[in-house]
């Protein structure tokens, strides 16, 4: 039988918001909330926080949350693909710890998509389109550019591509990504490349080593906090009636 689970990897020293994971939206932390969405998809077979700090895995115990403890790494996707080596599962959907209105349909359509895969292809990777101009901008949103078939051309913090001769559609890459076993040992494997270092964006390092990841759109109104500005947009957010009750 097909087994899919969701590794939500958190660290505490996020050098823009350290902490981050702990940081408390509404009544109960961050992470809880990304926990939340992933108990909301219907195609999971368990979630677990994978973290190597041990005030984040005490804060898990105290939640009811299963949490794995690893050793420090460079990116989510390495930590993730350490559970991998200790969990047995046919996919891993890797869903960052600071998108706590993550829709579970976009989850499950990443877990689905996993089916899927072409030859040559190591990853999905979910993104929505980008409307806002501010967001276009910012540095903390990651937008990707896509081949005719639908894989990554590249991710880049920048506003991507530039608008020379016509009005482009802007993507956002979102914290959302699907992996097999086989794919997340071929990604501990890999060295870190220039692009990867540069950007800080870890699905570089499968397309600078020439592995496709598959884009795959999903419709998410949520957003990522990477700031203490965010937390309290977030927070807005969290009041306002048109959320669900169940999310905080």
């Amino acid at each position: 039988m097909r087994r899919h689970i969701a590794v939500i990897p958190c660290r505490w020293g996020a050098s823009r918001f350290p902490g981050k994971p702990l940081a408390q939206l509404g009544d109960k932390p961050l992470l809880w909330h990304v926990h939340q969405r992933c108990l909301e998809a219907t195609r999971l077979d368990g979630v677990l926080v994978a973290t190597d700090d041990e005030r984040i895995e005490v804060a898990c115990r105290r939640l009811g949350i299963e949490c794995l403890r690893t050793r420090e790494h460079l990116t989510g996707t390495d930590r993730v693909a350490e559970c991998a080596k200790h969990v047995p599962a046919d996919g891993y959907i890797n869903v960052q710890g600071d998108e706590p209105f993550i829709a579970p349909t976009a989850i499950d359509a990443v877990s689905d998509a996993l089916h899927r895969l072409t030859p040559g292809t190591l990853a999905v990777n979910a993104y929505t389109k980008l409307v806002d101009a501010s967001a276009i901008l910012d540095h903390n949103v990651v937008k990707v550019v896509l081949t005719t078939g639908g894989s990554a051309l590249m991710f880049s913090r920048q506003p991507i591509p530039y608008p020379r001769a016509d009005r482009p559609t802007y993507l956002r890459q979102l914290g959302l990504y699907g992996f097999t076993g086989e794919a997340l040992r071929q990604f501990r494997l890999l060295p870190q490349g220039p692009l990867e270092k540069t950007e800080g964006v870890e699905m570089l390092r499968f397309i600078e080593h020439g592995y496709g990841v598959q884009m795959l759109p999903v419709s998410d109104e949520g957003m990522a906090v990477d700031t203490p500005e965010d937390l309290a947009r977030a927070a807005r957010l969290l009041r306002s009636p048109t959320d669900r009750p169940d999310s905080g």
